[in-house]
């Protein structure tokens, strides 16, 4: 076994395999750029080498740098994690040529499934079916238009070396396949220094359903099980579960078995994921796959109980597999969410900036249910405009998925951040998804149930009455609270005080009446309607957690002036508590009115202005492209939203833009 390794990577990834290498003792060694000197993975390993500039492209991806950092430290392997060098065979040839061994398949398996129009030209000779398309190399947008008229609208091109969603694009039109090559094409250079693409039919209503394999070098691979990665937005994963709702015993075999016979077909000799677009009625084709690790293997760790890092590491160190396929039992359900820093209210824009609070839910089993978070990030550190906006990966286990469902959106609600805008409130509302909950899933879900983008839901009914008696007994602890702060309103006998309260939830009133019992606070709403509250909550936590009526529940608190705002199942609301007075003089108040924006194109995102399409005094029509703004390695095309004129662009390419900076104004 090995002494030392090296992780080629960074984030969340770098640190869950420092945390397996840590267990098995093996010291470990972390790279860093400049942008990552202070993270998590660093701090964590071992050893640590700088290793370049914050650009991908100057320092995680120079494979020199890596064997130099691995002959500096004397790490004897390598686990490269996903993404940046992980697919590409160059890096274990320059590694076995250096005396250092690669944590992952070999070479010639790469070179044959890593490459997705490799893989497809070897899985149609290995007889597995594929979805129809072309499989050589485009060379031009014409060519690419040429193609998806024969292949017949909608297509995907997708990047040949690529992965979580960069380089790839839906066209539904022969404009679009133009558009989306070249969009596709640079993103793929940026992000994996390879610019080939290729078109495939896209398969309307999909479900995107794939096999974790798992190769030793002595000629044995097994399957454990799939996951489920339908709930998808701009082609990348947001939610994963294992195992899927769609799949039987009878076709997670049949799937099971093919992943492995292409395994075998390849001498595959590590965990890989064999990815499938599956039918409705569990028809299913061979997409692509992936040599590495996968971002969602927890979910499959979690019903397996087989640590995937430390498989690979084994047997890279040439140990044969301890199980054998009879050996693997599917145990409960696991669901995992993506935290991700982006603003889902701004058609998930990146978000960037310094993490003032980050405060996860607790880890560990709590009776049948067991809660995950595989982080890279902590509270004061930052999300950086360089890298994959991915905070951290929730993952819940239960005995049944409705279970792993409901203990994923209570640990979503105790999941606390701020500084930057994150996707956490959309996650939540997911959870609380009828339609997601009875799993009549596609890849067009978000799409489909969202068509107008996510907006906080307003809470209503059940949830509205809860959020307004946890925010009537916030107001009532906090009223005690400033009773007790030195001394103040101590009298010889006790002071009474009004005790019906007002709370206006968003635009709702509740009239309510407290009452502090031994056993719980009670929230009373007329009508013989009441809640009781209990909670040892204190001012200041970011998360209030308790019960209502006897039912565990979390909620993100912020203060406001007079209130507080409550977060909880994707709901949002700006809770304030008055006596009756204060609400009678709060309904004269003038309200606020937003500025007008609409003359000016504002940078939804913090970003690097990649390209201007228009010039001053310019007429542009409703949908044509205006600029290109570059966040966290996706180019984002922003179009005119009404017909205008130009007047002032006041940035050019090359500007690094904070969000709402202003691009173009218009007349």
């Amino acid at each position: 076994m090995f002494n030392k390794i090296l992780i080629a990577n960074r984030g969340e990834i770098a640190c869950r395999v420092i945390k397996t290498a840590r267990r098995m003792g093996i010291r470990t060694v972390a790279v860093y750029s400049d942008a990552d000197r202070d993270a998590l993975h660093v701090e964590m390993a071992d050893e640590a080498v700088h290793i370049g500039p914050p650009a991908a492209a100057q320092s995680y991806l120079l494979i020199e740098k890596i064997v130099e950092a691995c002959k500096a430290t004397g790490a004897e392997a390598v686990h490269p994690g996903y993404g940046f060098l992980s697919e590409r065979a160059a890096f274990p040839k320059a590694l076995e040529a250096a005396g250092i061994v690669f944590i992952g398949p070999n070479p010639k398996a790469i070179e044959a499934m890593g490459d997705k129009i490799e893989s497809k030209k070897f899985a149609n000779a290995a007889r597995v079916s594929t979805v129809p398309g072309h499989l050589g190399v485009i060379e031009d947008p014409a060519h690419a238009v040429t193609i998806a008229d024969e292949i017949g609208y909608p297509v995907m091109i997708k990047a040949s070396a690529g992965g979580g969603g960069k380089g790839m694009r839906i066209a539904y039109s022969a404009d679009e396949v133009a558009e989306g090559f070249a969009r596709a094409k640079s993103e793929a250079a940026s992000s994996f220094g390879d610019d080939r693409v290729f078109v495939e039919k896209f398969i309307v209503d999909p479900r995107h359903i794939e096999i974790q394999v798992l190769g030793d070098k002595h000629g044995n691979v097994i399957y454990l099980g799939e996951r489920e990665c339908s709930i998808q937005r701009r082609n990348q994963k947001v939610i994963e579960e294992a195992p899927s709702p769609l799949l039987d015993e009878a076709t997670r075999r049949l799937m099971g078995e093919q992943a492995c016979a292409l395994a075998r077909a390849v001498g595959y000799d590590s965990a890989g994921t064999v990815e499938f677009v599956a039918g409705q009625d569990r028809s299913f084709f061979f997409l692509e796959m992936n040599t590495r690790l996968q971002v969602e293997h927890p979910v499959t760790e979690m019903i397996t109980g087989v640590d995937l890092v430390e498989q690979m590491i084994r047997v890279a160190a040439g140990e044969k597999l301890s199980i054998t396929q009879d050996d693997v039992k599917l145990n409960g359900w696991a669901v995992e969410s993506r935290v991700y820093a982006e603003d889902p209210t701004r058609n998930f824009m990146p978000s960037t900036g310094r993490l003032v609070s980050y405060r996860p839910p607790a880890e560990g089993r709590t009776g049948d249910v067991m809660v995950r978070n595989d982080t890279g990030v902590y509270e004061g550190g930052e999300i950086s405009i360089y890298y994959d906006p991915m905070i951290a990966k929730l993952v819940t286990h239960a005995p049944t998925r409705l279970e792993a469902i409901e203990s994923q959106g209570r640990a979503l609600d105790a999941f606390a951040i701020e500084g930057i805008r994150h996707n956490i409130p959309f996650l939540s509302a997911l959870m609380a998804h009828e339609r997601w909950k009875a799993g009549r899933l596609s890849t067009g879900f978000i799409a489909e149930e969202f068509p107008e983008g996510f907006k906080p839901i307003a809470p209503e009914g059940e949830t509205a009455h809860l959020m307004a008696a946890v925010a009537a007994a916030i107001d009532h602890k906090l009223n005690g609270r400033k009773r007790g702060i030195s001394g103040q309103l101590r009298a010889a006998a006790p002071v009474q005080f009004e005790t019906e309260r007002v709370v206006m939830l968003g635009g709702q009133r509740f009239d309510v009446a407290i009452e502090d019992m031994s056993y719980a606070t009670v929230v009373r709403f007329g009508e013989g309607h009441s809640h009781e509250v209990s909670s040892g909550w204190r001012p200041g936590e970011p998360v209030w957690q308790g019960t209502v009526d006897g039912n565990e529940v979390a909620l993100q608190v912020r203060p406001l002036l007079n209130g507080v705002a409550l977060s909880h199942a994707g709901a949002y609301a700006a809770a304030r508590v008055y006596t009756r007075r204060e609400a009678e003089l709060a309904a004269l108040m003038p309200e606020k009115v937003a500025a007008d924006t609409g003359k000016f194109l504002l940078c939804p995102m913090p970003g690097l202005v990649k390209a201007i399409s228009v010039a001053e005094g310019q007429e542009v029509k409703a949908g044509e492209m205006l600029c290109i703004v570059e966040a966290m390695k996706m180019e984002n095309v922003l179009r005119a939203e009404k017909d205008g004129t130009v007047a002032k662009i006041l940035a050019k390419e090359g500007d690094s833009l904070a969000v709402d900076a202003v691009i173009i104004e218009f007349k």
